[in-house]
């Protein structure tokens, strides 16, 4: 055998290889698209019966907060440092789904390409019943990537506006306290 015939070989036997783990992985990221659904569900629930449960949080940090703090630049620098650090986590929480919107396209799209080349191999041998059952593989892992990103995509976008909605309303609420502190130590 060749080194030429061997590299193909190889290559054709890991990618072969890696089939499993790709539909493993794309199983996996169906359950953590219904499990953000879900997530996103109660969000959407909660958000509709006026509850918001960061900026209640943010509010009840605040008036501790100020029954603590008497120095006004003091005050102004931990309001705003928690601002921060809230906003960076709405963030962070946000990027788990994002991430789904990228991975779930390339696993599908690798969960196509690989049957496929198996698809091929066993047509070359005439097996045809395989070929067919790969290729359904082939299309299978196609559309599941692609609906996960897409389910992904559109809870990202509500999400975001979410998002700054919350961080604009914690921002006025941080302003209109200092502001009420300011205005009783004059």
């Amino acid at each position: 055998m060749n080194f030429l015939g061997f590299m193909e070989t190889f290559l054709y036997v890991l990618s072969s290889a890696l089939l499993y783990p790709v539909v493993l992985g794309l199983i996996f990221l169906v359950f953590w698209v219904l499990f953000l659904s879900g997530e996103f569900l109660r969000d959407w629930a909660e958000r509709r019966n006026g509850i918001n449960p960061v900026v209640e949080n943010f509010k009840n940090f605040l008036e501790k907060l100020v029954k603590e703090k008497e120095d006004l630049e003091e005050l102004e620098t931990e309001v705003y440092k928690k601002l921060k650090e809230t906003e960076i986590n709405l963030i962070k929480d946000l990027d788990r789904i994002r991430s789904v919107v990228r991975v779930g396209p390339a696993l599908g799209l690798l969960g196509t390409l690989i049957p496929m080349g198996i698809a091929l191999a066993q047509l070359a041998k005439g097996n045809l019943p395989k070929m067919a059952s790969h290729m359904v593989t082939a299309f299978t892992t196609t559309v599941v990537g692609l609906a996960c990103g897409v389910v992904a995509y559109v809870i990202t976008l509500i999400k975001e506006r979410w998002i700054k909605e919350t961080v604009t309303n914690m921002e006025y609420l941080a302003d209109k306290v200092l502001l009420e502190v300011k205005k009783r130590s004059e």
